[in-house]
C-alpha cells in the first residue's frame, strides 16, 4: 500500500499491510529540502512541495497540512512573526490581538474570508484538491484558540477572576472555529476534508481537570459536534501533553467514524487506547526530545515499543511522534522510525 491507501484503509476500517507512520512533520520538511521555515509557512506551494517529497521519502502516512498553532492570533487581528533565526521553530505571536479586559469585551469576530492566513490555507487546499489529495485545515480547539487571542496569562487569570470573560472568549474562538469549518465544507463539500483540532492548553501541565471540564470540555465538544452534523466523516485531534486527568471527559467528545487521535509521549499508548482505542485511530507517541536528542538506536527501541502497545489499538494505529518533529531532527533518527515499522509493524 503507498500512504494515502493506507490512510484510507484505516480510516474505513480495512485491513492495511503495516503500521502507518504519521511524522507530525512541519519545519522538518523544510529543513529536508533546503527550504527556509519563512518560506515554508507562507508560501502553499512550497509548504505543500516540501512535504510531499518528505512524505515520499520516509513513506509518511500522514495526511499533509499547511499552517501552524497560533494561526487564529493572525485572524484576529494579531501579529505574527515568522521563523528566521537560527534557531526559531515556528511562527509566534508578537502582539495579541486581546491585550486588556476592555479588548476582550470589544473583540469581535472577523469575517472569515478576509481573516490573517486563511486565503493561505485556502490555497493550500487548492493545491491538495489539484493533486487528489485529502485537503486539510486545523481550526485549532477553543481552549488554545482562547488562548492564542488573549495569551495564556490573561487566559488564565481571568478564568480563576473574570469567569465571565474567559467564556466570552471562548464563545468567540468557538464561533469562529465553526464558520470556519462551514467555509470549507460550502467550499469543497464534506467530504475528503480533515479538519484538525489540538490542545496542548488543555494539558494538566497548564490546567487541572476541574477547569478542563468547566472550559475546554464544552466548547471542544460543541466545536466537534457542529462540524461532524456538516456532514464531515471524521476530525483528527492532537492531544498535547500530560492528558491523563482528562481522559475521561475525551471520552464524551465525538471525533466520527472512525476519528484520529494522538498523544503526548505523557500519557502510554495503552491507556489512550483503554479510553478512545474503540473510537480513533490512535497516533503516537514518541517523545521528541529523543528524536531530536536522542541516539538512532534508541529511537529505533522506543518505537519498537510505541509498535507493539499500538498494534493492540481496535480502531488501528500509527507510529509517530508525540508532538510535532524537531525541525533540526537528524535524519537518521527520523529513519528510525521508519526501521522500527518495517521490522516490528
Amino acid at each position: 500500500m503507498n500512504p494515502g491507501e493506507r490512510t484510507k484503509a484505516l480510516l474505513r476500517g480495512q485491513a492495511i499491510d503495516q503500521v502507518g507512520l504519521y511524522l507530525f512533520a512541519r519545519g522538518f520538511c523544510a529543513r529536508n529540502i533546503g527550504m527556509s521555515l519563512g518560506e515554508f509557512y507562507t508560501d502553499p506551494e512550497k509548504c505543500l512541495e516540501a512535504q510531499i517529497w518528505t512524505a515520499q521519502m520516509y513513506g509518511n502516512d500522514e495526511n499533509l497540512k499547511f499552517g501552524f498553532a497560533s494561526s487564529v492570533a493572525w485572524d484576529f487581528g494579531g501579529d505574527i512573526k515568522m521563523p528566521s533565526a537560527e534557531f526559531d521553530q515556528t511562527p509566534m505571536v508578537v502582539r495579541y490581538p486581546v491585550q486588556s479586559e476592555a479588548d476582550g469585551w470589544k473583540l469581535e469576530i472577523p469575517q472569515v474570508k478576509g481573516a490573517g492566513m486563511v486565503h493561505l490555507n485556502m490555497a493550500f487546499c487548492r493545491l491538495q484538491e489539484k493533486k487528489g489529495l485529502v485537503k486539510t485545515i486545523s481550526i485549532g480547539a477553543p481552549f488554545m484558540n482562547a488562548a492564542n487571542v488573549c495569551g495564556l496569562e490573561n487566559l488564565l487569570k481571568w478564568m480563576y477572576k473574570k469567569p465571565d470573560l474567559a467564556h466570552h472568549l471562548l464563545r468567540l474562538v468557538t464561533d469562529y472555529g465553526i464558520q470556519l469549518a462551514r467555509y470549507w465544507v460550502e467550499t469543497f463539500g464534506p467530504e475528503n476534508i480533515e479538519f484538525r483540532t489540538s490542545t496542548p492548553t488543555s494539558s494538566n501541565q497548564v490546567i487541572s481537570p476541574k477547569h478542563f471540564e468547566a472550559f475546554s470540555l464544552p466548547y471542544l465538544k460543541e466545536l466537534h459536534e457542529t462540524v461532524l452534523e456538516m456532514g464531515v466523516r471524521y476530525l483528527y485531534t492532537h492531544i498535547c501533553g500530560e492528558q491523563n486527568l482528562n481522559l475521561p471527559y475525551y471520552k464524551q467528545i465525538p471525533f466520527g467514524d472512525p476519528g484520529i487521535a494522538s498523544f503526548g509521549h505523557e500519557v502510554d499508548l495503552a491507556k489512550a487506547i483503554e479510553f478512545l482505542g474503540d473510537r480513533c485511530i490512535i497516533v503516537g507517541n514518541v517523545e521528541p526530545r529523543m528524536i531530536l536528542m536522542g541516539s538512532p538506536d534508541e529511537v529505533y527501541e522506543i518505537s519498537k515499543q510505541c509498535i507493539e502497545k499500538g498494534k493492540k489499538a481496535q480502531r488501528g494505529f500509527m507510529l509517530g511522534p508525540g508532538c510535532e518533529l524537531p525541525p533540526t531532527a537528524p535524519a537518521c533518527n527520523v529513519w528510525a522510525m521508519r526501521k522500527a515499522i518495517d521490522d516490528f509493524g
